[in-house]
């Protein structure tokens, strides 16, 4: 693959043979962010564990201190009563059936985060194979399956992300843009590290963390220490 000179640039900047420091990794990453929009910076995880059991899956979501930068947009369904809760908590849409009809027919999908209070999954459940391979389906791990609608809509708006293992055992996250600056992308850092090492399933065995990458979306991947974060 064929990389520009930016791209070329940012790769001499960082050592190769070198794990660094969160704080010194994210402040490469930002300043290595030359795109002429605010680039998105990621967090790549890969975990010691085996995807394929049941009992070392880790999944789960966290409120970023910082938020992500992202306007995120909610849908939210629910039950006519908690319709105005949603709204004033900044959810972008609000419905039942009318909703579901219209991403079944119109293959709508204008929506970042969907949120469902648990009497309407019968409903939500028809659209689970639209939903769910874009990583859109409700679930009570992530907290997006809730009796209490509104406190789930503000938690998103706020930058809650959901954290889950694909099938290479890798966590991928985005956790803000390169504009917040180390210090602010550090303490989002730490706040989904932490996360992730409580959710280690009791059937991990050895190192847990095994690697941790961050990159901005045009930018090359620094590699993180992770001893830090205390396993």
């Amino acid at each position: 693959m064929k990389h520009g000179k930016k791209y070329i640039d940012s790769r001499k900047a960082i050592d190769a043979a070198k794990v660094y420091e969160s704080t010194e990794a994210l402040d490469l990453v930002c300043k290595n962010a030359k795109a002429k929009f605010d680039e998105t910076v990621e967090v790549h995880i890969r975990l010691g564990v085996d995807s394929r059991h049941a009992d070392q899956q880790v999944r789960g979501a966290v409120v970023l201190p910082n938020g992500t930068g992202k306007n995120v947009r909610v849908l939210v369904f629910c039950k006519e009563d908690k319709y105005e809760a949603a709204k004033a908590a900044g959810a972008e849409y609000v419905g039942g059936q009318d909703l579901v009809d219209k991403i079944m027919k119109e293959n709508w999908l204008d929506f970042d985060v969907v949120i469902a209070s648990p009497d309407m999954m019968g409903m939500v459940g028809r659209i689970g194979r639209v939903l769910g391979p874009r990583g859109l389906m409700p679930t009570p791990k992530a907290g997006t399956v809730t009796p209490d609608v509104a406190k789930a809509v503000t938690e998103a708006k706020a930058g809650k992300i959901e954290y889950r293992l694909d099938k290479t055992n890798i966590i991928h996250c985005a956790i803000g843009k390169a504009s917040f600056g180390a210090e602010k992308l550090d303490e989002n850092l730490s706040t989904l590290m932490e996360a992730i090492v409580k959710a280690k399933p009791a059937a991990a065995k050895g190192t847990y963390l095994r690697s941790c990458t961050v990159a901005s979306t045009m930018g090359v991947g620094v590699p993180v220490l992770t001893a830090k974060y205390g396993v």
